[in-house]
């Protein structure tokens, strides 16, 4: 009896093995054996995606993107392709088939694997069913099965991808317009195995479009989403203790009701709070004072629709929490970029956090210091500051006893990047600052 269903087992298998291979029209011969041994081009490099899995998922077709553009056929059990690729960092991801159609944005923005290639080289990716493209891995050298392989039609395939890959800074987009998201490798999460942090709670606001009419602060909303995820699944805070307030949610009544009410109503002398911002910042002219810029605020009238940073501390200074961490990515100098002033006055040296109104209990990082600008990292998608908070949390160099961000052991490690990347690529001095507790 076990002997038979193993045997109808092993037919329904093979069926279905048969049904997915022919179901995939296949090159040539002679295309699938000079593709196979193609030279890169000098100023290019080859990427070959080879599937191998025979049983498990055979049935299964899958579609292959690189940077969220599907590229090649379908790819079944036994086949691979072939694509161009500029040098450069790139997103890898396979999709099944039947992934419906409105799920397949969300999908590929979670799940990809970061691919790094440089010119004049060959690269192979080997993927399998049983785990998801987060888990596929780039090889040296494909399998002696990859010789077998076959490659898919390429008159069925789109043209050869052609990312480019390019340092300079980006123009703006035509007004109404919105600037496309790059997604960069800080955008898929591979959180450490923490405890939930029943403590802990965090305020996350990113404010990109104002009501006023203000220049944009871009990709402050995906700052504050990506942010969250990070600090919900990286960190360990319950969904039900995190805030995350965005644009027309950002006003300056949403940010007094959870700075003043709703910490007071859950913090304890045992939590941990983090308060996070992205967005732009903006001087009081008459004293210096920074303020942070709502979705309403004007800075015209800044004393009156701003939010200001000595009021934040205040609110810290009178809770019981044991520790508290403001992350901004702001700058405050009117100077431009993520920070902005009335018109006809001129940019301001402003302490974003001065040590005399912090409380022992907070530590502050700053994008830059009083008279800098801080840039936007616009080929990742976030604040040039935000994106090295997220790549240390990513890297889970700085997350301490059941998953605790040592936020002192984060610093030289952002301020390090931020300051090469700004001088590098905006030929800009921006200096992260750490206030309220020692500097390594």
């Amino acid at each position: 009896m076990k002997k038979k269903l193993f045997s109808l087992l092993l037919l329904i298998v093979s069926l279905l093995l048969m049904h997915a291979c022919a179901s995939v029209p296949l090159a040539t011969t002679e295309e699938e054996t000079r593709i196979k041994n193609i030279p890169p081009p000098p100023d290019k490099a080859l990427l070959y995606v080879y599937r191998d899995n025979l049983f498990m998922g055979s049935a299964v077709i899958y579609h292959v993107y690189i940077d969220e553009q599907r590229v090649g056929g379908s790819l079944a059990v036994n086949n691979f392709l072939a694509v161009v690729l500029e040098p450069g960092e790139h997103r890898f991801s396979y999709v099944a088939s039947h992934l419906a159609p409105s799920a397949l944005s969300a999908y590929l923005s979670d799940n990809y694997l970061p691919v790094q290639v440089d010119s004049g080289r060959k690269y192979y990716i080997k993927i399998s069913a049983q785990s998801g493209p987060g888990r596929s891995r780039m090889v040296d050298v494909l399998p002696e099965s990859f010789q077998n392989a076959k490659l898919i039609d390429k008159s069925r395939q789109p043209a050869p991808l052609q990312t480019a890959q390019s340092h300079a800074r980006p123009a703006s987009p035509p007004a109404g317009q919105q600037r496309p998201i790059p997604r960069s490798d800080v955008d898929t999460l591979f959180p450490a195995t923490v405890r939930i942090q029943q403590n802990s709670y965090a305020i996350v606001i990113g404010v990109e479009e104002y009501r006023e009419k203000l220049p944009k602060a871009d990709f402050a909303v995906n700052d504050a989403r990506v942010m969250g995820k990070y600090f919900s699944k990286s960190l360990g805070i319950p969904e039900e203790n995190l805030v995350i307030l965005t644009n027309d949610r950002a006003t300056k009544s949403d940010m007094e009701k959870y700075f003043h009410r709703w910490l007071q109503n859950n913090v304890t002398k045992e939590s941990e709070l983090f308060i996070y911002f992205s967005g732009h910042g903006a001087p009081d002219p008459a004293n210096g004072d920074a303020y942070l810029v709502p979705y309403d605020g004007d800075p015209a009238y800044i004393t009156e629709t701003g939010y200001p940073l000595r009021r934040l501390y205040e609110v810290l200074n009178r809770l019981p929490s044991r520790r508290n961490v403001v992350i901004l990515d702001s700058c405050f100098s009117g100077a431009g970029d993520r920070s902005v002033i009335a018109k006809g006055l001129r940019p301001l040296v402003v302490m974003a956090a001065d040590q005399s109104r912090i409380g022992l209990a907070t530590t502050v990082l700053s994008a830059s210091a009083g008279n800098q600008v801080s840039s936007t990292y616009l080929e990742k998608g976030h604040g040039l500051l935000t994106y090295y908070v997220l790549k240390g949390l990513k890297e889970e160099k700085f997350l301490g006893a059941e998953g605790r961000l040592d936020i002192e052991k984060l610093y030289p490690y952002v301020r390090q990047n931020v300051e090469r990347v700004a001088r590098k690529q905006y030929n800009n001095a921006q200096t992260p600052q750490l206030i309220g507790t020692r500097k390594n």
